[in-house]
Formats: C-alpha cells, structure tokens, sequence
C-alpha cells in the first residue's frame, strides 16, 4: 500500500471478443445481447475455487481499463456523444473513458463457465461492449436486491436511450458471416456506430469478428453495402 491511500492494481483476467477496433463497440453493456465474450483469467487467478459458486448469479459487473483511452492531465468536462458532441457536462456526471483512473463498469450476462486445458476455466457472457483484449480489474456478481433502483433518473441519457436504426441487410452480404455472428452484427448496427453529430450519408466501415462491415444511413435506416472478409 502506498502513501494517502494509493494502491497499485494489476488485471486479474482480460477479455475476447468480435471487435479489434473501438468503432462499432454498443456504447453501453446489454445494447447488443448477442454480442459474446470470453473473460480469460491471469495465470495465478486461474483457481476453479476463485469461480464457485458465481452460476447461481445470472449477471455479472466488470470493473475494466479503458485501455486506449489513457491521457495525462485532469480535464473537468466531456462531450457525450449522444449529445450531439457539442455540450459539455462534468466528467463525473458521465460514463466517458476519458476520466481520471480510466475505469469503466459494464455489467454483462454470464452465460456459462468454459473449461478449457492452456486457460483454465473461462466465463461466456453475453451482451459485452468492450474491445478485444481490454484488461479486466475486477469481477463482482450483480446482485438485483441492491444493485436494481426503482425510478432512479436517467439524467440527460433519457432522451437518447431509445434511439435505434432499422437495419437493412441483404441476405447475400449477411450469409458471408458466420451464422454465430449475424445477429450480434445486426444489433451492433442497429445501436447506430456513427460519432452522434455525423449525420451525413458517408459510408462507414466497422471492423466485426474478421470481417469490415460497409453501411450508409438515411434518416433511420441503415443500409449495409458490403462484407468482406478482413
């Protein structure tokens, strides 16, 4: 432990999953449900016993780096996406991984445990909104009796929250992914990955699961253009 209260932490596990780039990636956990992700542990966490028990708990809450997101200096304010990228609120009234210690918390579904031989026993879950790779501090249950709020305020992230694309995907680019792979895709799409003020008809590409997704939007509707494999 060092002076004031400040301590040194190390990753107990990191994350796979489709996404290589940070374009694409559902702004919150449990945006796109069908996103999967395997949680690996570190070598000397690698003890079954350190899992027992966690299947009776249906969600989990990760505590996470924001890994490419590090930066020196105290900046005080942020400009949430969802707003347009113009208005600036504290960066303490946001979720932005640009902040102080770079912590993010996303709370996922535990699918199962994998029991593998060169990782020891890995965790599947599902609805992730984290690139591959992202180091993982921390593994907590999420536990409904005290981590669910009735009528809790959403503040400013109320008027964004149900904001979705309707997503056109022609069968023949949709069957170039894996089958495993296209809903997930689809959902990702649907969250909308653009920057919030970029209204304009570009094409954009998301890099997902090996493959670069090409898609244009107009009004509501995106349209994916085509798939290629990476």
């Amino acid at each position: 432990m060092a002076k004031n209260g400040e301590k040194t932490i190390a990753p107990v596990a990191f994350i796979r999953t489709d996404f290589k780039e940070k374009f694409g990636i559902p702004r919150q956990s449990g945006r796109a449900k069908s996103l999967m992700g395997e949680i690996v542990f570190e070598k000397q966490f690698q003890n079954p016993d350190a899992l027992r028990e966690i299947e009776s708990f249906s969600h989990l809450w990760l505590i996470f780096d924001f890994s490419l997101a590090h930066r020196e200096g105290f900046f005080p304010t942020v400009r949430p996406p969802r707003l347009g990228g113009n208005k600036k609120v504290g960066v303490f009234a946001s979720r932005s991984p640009f902040r102080p210690n770079s912590l993010g918390l996303s709370c996922v579904k535990l699918e199962g445990i994998r029991h593998t031989e060169n990782d020891g026993d890995t965790l599947l879950v599902s609805g992730v909104d984290l690139l591959d790779g992202t180091p993982i501090y921390d593994i907590k249950p999420y536990v409904p009796m005290a981590d669910c709020v009735e009528n809790a305020k959403g503040g400013y992230t109320e008027g964004t929250a149900g904001h979705r694309l309707n997503v056109v995907f022609p069968e023949e680019l949709k069957n170039r992914l894996p089958e495993d792979k296209r809903q997930a895709a689809i959902e990702c799409l649907t969250d909308d990955p653009r920057p919030s003020y970029q209204e304009d008809a570009r094409a954009y590409t998301m890099a997902f699961a090996g493959f670069d997704l090409t898609f244009e939007v107009n009004g509501d509707t995106l349209f994916v253009r085509d798939v290629k494999i990476l």
